[in-house]
């Protein structure tokens, strides 16, 4: 590995025969080759490696004219990772185009807050020889769930479309196919439908394939990564003469012939299918007493949170704005714009709101008018949410530390420095400790008061992606409860970890996505297949009091369930909100506000419910 190494960048070519029939002739008119690249997978076994013998071998063809690069650079999205894969990919002696994919957005200790500073932004758009290319992100972003196009990316796609016209040949790169692997697919071809797409390019399944997007070729290619292989490998792409191609070419090796081949005319419009299928909102003809009172469209995705006090609810959104709006009307009281990502919830102390940036920073706004009055500074990227108690702010972020600070005397009370990996969640305050999980794969309780670890707790599995560091923690009847990707729901107790109980159901497959009753006489979670449990927090062992009659399919948000006045809210990655009786589980109503990731609930008084959603609205649902 190492000689290869020495061989790629020391200046000594490899025979450049290997390349001869990859040239072709220069003429007026002549065809655009292109590289694509894509699930390069940095961090994961040979990706470094493969990823420089195809930057030597790009180089080395003077056919190719460009490259795109479509997503899930790295395995986990961390700045290591990313900055790695940019030092590499800096070394092509052509303009190369990038996106990124799920593990660069979902995995990210920085909510890709890194990848847009490094890279330069989530998005390309260019023309190339009257051709021209855009590219978007595709999530998820940050919060577990389907892959999802950003809010503010079609913000862009929409300006950006109105810039080239309805004739110019278009090529849309995305990681994930354009199908309902996206869950808001069918905004982005809609809004294509009425421009000259010739071709949809995408990476994420890992092999070359063939795709059929509502008409429209699509093109999977294949992973850099060598898998079972002796060498990696990536596609060239030439468009010309009325065809298009794609041909695999593996590093220092003769390329093969294309295995797709098709035909290309930049005059012709494409052949929209018409018949296509699109979510399905009819479930809220079942429940005519629900009611939007509201609703807001922000400009890019709401990944945090809402923070209410009296009659204004707070909430930040993906692209950095700070927005406070008044419960009644929905209208907006002010805006302050970050320039950082911001995926934490608000918290209320005082006159102030303070925000958790993605950048690293906590800011303290004006309740009243939104105008900066303090900041507190960490070490690295910030993505949980704080918790406040007393005068007393709690973050636990993602350079490996957890932080107090006391407000009123601004001064940092303790820093603890061994949180192994980042932390989303919102710690819980509890009876003199802090709690949080991990994706480390370890679960914390630190005192309060000195920032000592009182006990550490971890679930024995050796995937980071297993750990419980997306659930919002809750303690109910002298427990702490928590569930996790690992299927197990686990009742702990506070003040010394240990286990009291814990559960993996065969059935019923928890995840994330739990809350306790107002009374702490219930916790709710909810399953991989969409349904709704209530468990007795009183028993000493794992006891279902009540399933509720719903079952909603495959569903993996994480966004905590909550009660008020005797109603249990659920949310789902479909955009879906249920309501259930507290007492029987029952279903008291259903209601589809998108067909994105329901990101908070936020109960508003007596049948009034705040709900806000992954791709930009927040509604004031009344019943």
């Amino acid at each position: 590995m190492k000689t290869l190494r020495r061989l790629l960048f020391s200046g000594v070519l490899l025979p450049t025969m290997l390349f001869a029939q990859d040239k072709l002739p220069v003429t007026s008119g002549s065809p655009v080759v292109f590289a694509h690249i894509t699930d390069i997978h940095i961090g994961v076994g040979t990706a470094e490696e493969d990823l420089e013998r195809t930057v030597y071998d790009i180089n080395t063809n003077d056919t190719i004219e460009f490259v795109i690069i479509t997503g899930d650079i790295t395995e986990f999205g961390n700045k290591g990772e990313i900055e790695l894969a940019k030092k590499i990919l800096d070394r092509l002696n052509k303009p190369w185009y990038i996106v990124p994919g799920n593990h660069d957005t979902k995995w990210s200790e920085s909510g890709c807050n890194d990848f847009n500073k490094i890279f330069g932004g989530d998005t390309f758009s260019f023309q190339h020889k009257g051709t021209w290319f855009l590219g978007t992100n595709s999530g998820p972003n940050m919060r577990m769930g389907p892959g999802q196009t950003p809010r503010e990316n079609i913000v862009w796609l929409e300006q950006q479309l109105k810039t080239i016209g309805k004739d110019a040949p278009i090529v849309y790169v995305n990681h994930y196919p354009q199908d309902p692997g996206l869950n808001n697919w069918y905004v982005v071809l809609d809004m294509l439908r009425g421009y000259n797409v010739k071709l949809f390019m995408c990476g994420h399944g890992h092999s070359n394939k063939l795709l059929d997007i509502e008409g429209v070729t699509g093109i999977m290619g294949r992973s850099n990564l060598r898998a079972r292989d002796s060498i990696g490998g990536y596609n060239i792409v030439t468009i010309g003469n009325g065809k298009i191609s794609y041909r695999e070419k593996k590093p220092t090796m003769a390329s093969q012939a294309p295995w797709y081949s098709g035909n290309w005319d930049p005059a012709s419009r494409p052949a929209w299918n018409t018949a296509v299928t699109r979510p399905d909102f009819r479930v809220n003809d079942s429940f005519p007493s629900v009611r939007v009172k509201w609703m807001n469209q922000e400009s890019a995705d709401l990944g945090g949170g809402m923070a209410m006090d009296g009659k204004m609810t707070y909430y930040a959104d993906g692209a950095g704005t700070i927005s406070a709006v008044n419960n009644k009307s929905g209208k907006k009281h002010w805006t302050h714009k970050a320039n950082s990502k911001i995926y934490s919830t608000p918290v209320i102390h005082g006159k102030l709101l303070w925000v958790a940036l993605a950048s690293g920073t906590i800011i303290a706004l004006d309740k009243k008018t939104g105008l900066p009055k303090d900041s507190l500074n960490t070490n690295g990227a910030l993505v949980s949410t704080p918790a406040i108690h007393g005068d007393t702010l709690f973050v636990a972020g993602s350079d490996g530390h957890s932080r107090a600070w006391h407000l009123g005397q601004r001064r940092l009370i303790w820093d603890f420095d061994s949180v192994n990996n980042f932390v989303e969640t919102r710690p819980l305050v509890k009876d003199g400790f802090l709690y949080f999980g991990s994706w480390g794969n370890e679960f914390y309780a630190l005192e309060t008061a000195t920032g000592k670890l009182a006990w550490k707790w971890g679930n024995g599995s050796k995937s980071r992606m297993l750990a419980p560091a997306a659930v919002w923690p809750e303690i109910a009847a002298g427990k702490l409860f928590i569930v996790a990707p690992d299927r197990f729901m686990t009742a702990l107790d506070p003040a010394t970890g240990r286990e009291i109980w814990r559960h993996q159901d065969k059935t019923h497959w928890v995840r994330e996505s739990m809350g306790i009753s107002r009374d702490s006489s219930l916790v709710f979670v909810k399953t991989t297949q969409g349904r709704v449990l209530a468990i007795d927090a009183a028993s000493e062992s794992r006891r279902v009091r009540w399933q509720a009659p719903v079952a909603e399919g495959f569903e993996i948000a994480p966004t905590p369930i909550v009660e008020y006045n005797n109603v249990v809210f659920v949310p789902f990655h479909s955009g879906l909100v249920v309501a259930l009786d507290k007492n029987t589980g029952a279903l008291i109503w259903k209601r589809k506000l998108t067909n994105c990731l329901v990101t908070s609930l936020l109960p508003a008084g007596k049948n009034k419910l705040l709900a806000s959603t992954m791709d930009g609205l927040v509604a004031m649902l009344e019943w």
